[in-house]
């Protein structure tokens, strides 16, 4: 399988790396060849029809920033949708940043992908929330699959683990913690009597949270998973202006010591079901499945059959993140044969 990765950043590397780690080991197992033909990043592009060595890639990101930087094949100032053009791929790896204003570039990157009826795996949830039906319904006109597992949760496996393993449940709702650095943030504050803004700044300094964190602590984020949870496990239509948000900035070290008095925690908590879509600060049992520390996940799928079932995995990292785009590339190749 040819792949060609748009964006280049800590997913995108991660995806470079988990490819070096089990190439060998997928082909042994599966028969896929997983070969990358082409790597994008902001500064251009590296190309190889013979195929790039991931290794190498991830050392020339690591000391130049560029991917452009690639020996011999580098390629400066070019777009990814000018290599989607160029180069002869089979499986579309787009990791470019989430964009929630209007889901760009990765919306045209994705569309284009399927109109040339190449295969979609993405992590990226600017499209998905903005634009779901469209790119389902794309994606179907052209015979093509569209795998997103790593949208929702990092390494927690959600989307196909609804799918395929409760095939045969009803899910009626999904309730969960649904960022991982939010999580981190409310985990410390509980255990170290902290305020909102040191613990915070710590997460800055740890690489947990981003410089500019408004897309986490104020829940946008996950608003954008509880739409694809909406949309993809529940079959609604929903985008994410539908989704009630409420972030965690106003929550107080005396709110969460009154809580912990009582027995409780605070989580910021997703819901999805057909009454609400909603993400907001709620209180959590200590000892339930979601008394979870660190930037963990962790949903409960509400079933008919199966009753309640729980799943909790790293939703946070670049390795982790990448794990669920193999699954997912895994999953496109054995569809395919």
């Amino acid at each position: 399988m040819r792949i060609c990765i748009i964006g280049f950043g800590a997913v995108g590397q991660g995806v470079a790396r988990v490819i070096s780690m089990k190439r060998d080991k997928v082909r042994e197992k599966y028969g896929l060849d997983m070969e990358l033909v082409a790597v994008t990043d902001s500064t251009g592009a590296a190309v190889s029809e013979e195929g790039l060595d991931p290794d190498l890639l991830l050392e020339t990101k690591k000391k130049t920033g560029k991917v452009s930087e690639y020996p011999e094949h580098g390629v400066s100032d070019i777009s990814g949708l000018e290599v989607m053009n160029e180069v002869e791929y089979d499986c579309l790896v787009e990791v470019t940043p989430t964009n929630i204003e209007d889901g760009e570039p990765a919306r045209t990157h994705i569309l284009a992908a399927f109109r040339a009826g190449k295969d979609v795996v993405t992590s990226n949830k600017g499209p998905l929330a903005l634009s779901y039906s469209e790119l389902i319904a794309e994606a179907e006109s052209n015979s093509v699959q569209f795998k997103f597992e790593a949208s929702v949760g990092g390494a927690m496996p959600i989307l196909n683990f609804a799918h395929e393993t409760l095939a045969g449940c009803d899910i009626n709702s999904v309730f969960g913690i649904l960022n991982g650095t939010t999580n981190f943030i409310l985990s410390r504050m509980a255990k170290e009597g902290s305020s909102y803004e040191q613990t915070l700044n710590e997460a800055q300094q740890l690489g947990i949270a981003e410089t500019n964190p408004a897309q986490d602590v104020d829940g946008i984020d996950a608003a954008c998973k509880v739409v694809i949870l909406a949309n993809s496990i529940l079959g609604r239509d929903v985008s994410f202006k539908d989704v009630e948000i409420n972030g965690i900035s106003k929550i107080t070290p005396e709110a969460i010591y009154l809580a912990k008095k009582e027995g409780y925690l605070i989580k910021l908590i997703g819901e999805v079901s057909n009454e609400a879509l909603e993400v907001s600060p709620r209180l959590v049992r200590e000892g339930s499945p979601f008394a979870v520390g660190g930037t963990l996940n962790v949903a409960t799928l509400k079933t008919d059959l199966a009753e309640d079932v729980t799943v909790v995995g790293k939703g946070a990292g670049s390795v982790e993140t990448a794990s669920a785009i193999l699954s997912d590339i895994i999953s496109v190749w054995k569809s395919r044969r």
